[in-house]
């Protein structure tokens, strides 16, 4: 096992620093992988990309080379670049992967976040290397991992990414703000549902969108995300081994994931023994 999963940002829409947020966080999405070549990919560059540069920056001297994928272009899944330190190092390399919104090319779209009427330092002026490259569906090779995307039911265009290692380490999947309800109107197939599981079976670990509780996902139905016991039944019709309870709702505090962790692990129990359930945590390593 040579590959390293590590959540630096693991709360949904808005981070909720605090006591009250202390064990599973309250940076917005951020996930790492790192491999025995040294390569770096993360997944999405909420407010957890501040804390891994910054955990970059402390390692030994050598050059940064990231890649970086983004699911989508809200602001909780890009807020953290501007504070990636790495990109204010020359010599430096970071490429960021995403689809453009709208019509509008996602290099626009990363230069309006940090429009001097906005932010006081321009993309422009940041000292690394940066390339910005548009994606959709898609099959990539980053490094030693192959990498498959899959366009989920969120607004706006939304990618899921299955990254598979090559030297046989186990796969994972990061399929965040995705609507698995019948809420919402979205520009994906008749089939897509079908092609989802397609796209997952026999993933090792799943890291899903789990953040509103059933009693209310009536209430947010269109807003493009899922109830844990709705991603527990993607995981076991996809036959995943492990589901990784992701982007956190910014009201629940410790002690509700604490408890919504134990009721999907009892609704697991049930619709599908093998599956084991945790809830992403920052700082939360996982070999693969």
């Amino acid at each position: 096992m040579t590959y390293t999963l590590t959540f630096w940002g693991t709360r949904g829409s808005i981070p909720t620093p605090g006591p009250h947020t202390a064990r599973y966080g309250g940076n917005t999405p951020c996930v790492s992988i790192t491999g025995p070549d040294n390569g770096l990919v993360i997944l999405d560059a909420g407010s957890g990309l501040r804390p891994l540069g910054h955990a970059l920056m402390t390692q030994p001297r050598r050059r940064v080379r990231a890649d970086i994928l983004l699911s989508h272009t809200h602001w909780d899944h890009i807020q953290g670049i501007p504070f990636f330190k790495p990109l204010s190092v020359p010599g430096n390399a970071v490429c960021i992967f995403g689809a453009a919104q709208e019509g509008v090319p996602l290099a626009d779209i990363l230069r309006q976040q940090m429009d001097p009427m906005v932010f006081p330092i321009p993309l422009t002026a940041l000292a690394a290397s940066l390339t910005i490259t548009e994606i959709g569906q898609a099959t990539l090779a980053i490094d030693s991992l192959d990498v498959r995307t899959f366009r989920l039911r969120h607004p706006g265009t939304t990618l899921g990414f299955r990254l598979t290692p090559r030297d046989g380490s186990r796969d994972v999947a990061y399929v965040t703000d995705n609507e698995l309800g019948s809420g919402g109107t979205y520009d994906v197939p008749a089939d897509w549902r079908a092609q989802l599981v397609r796209f997952l079976e026999g993933t090792d670990t799943l890291i899903h969108d789990a953040m509103y509780a059933d009693t209310i996902i009536a209430a947010r139905a269109g807003w493009g995300h899922s109830t844990p016991r709705q991603a527990v039944d993607l995981a076991a019709e996809a036959r995943c081994r492990r589901l990784m309870l992701f982007h956190h709702e910014p009201e629940h505090n410790d002690d509700a994931l604490d408890a919504l962790v134990m009721e999907t692990r009892a609704y697991a129990s049930r619709v599908a023994p093998g599956l084991a359930v945790e809830a992403a945590m920052e700082g939360l390593r996982l070999a693969l």
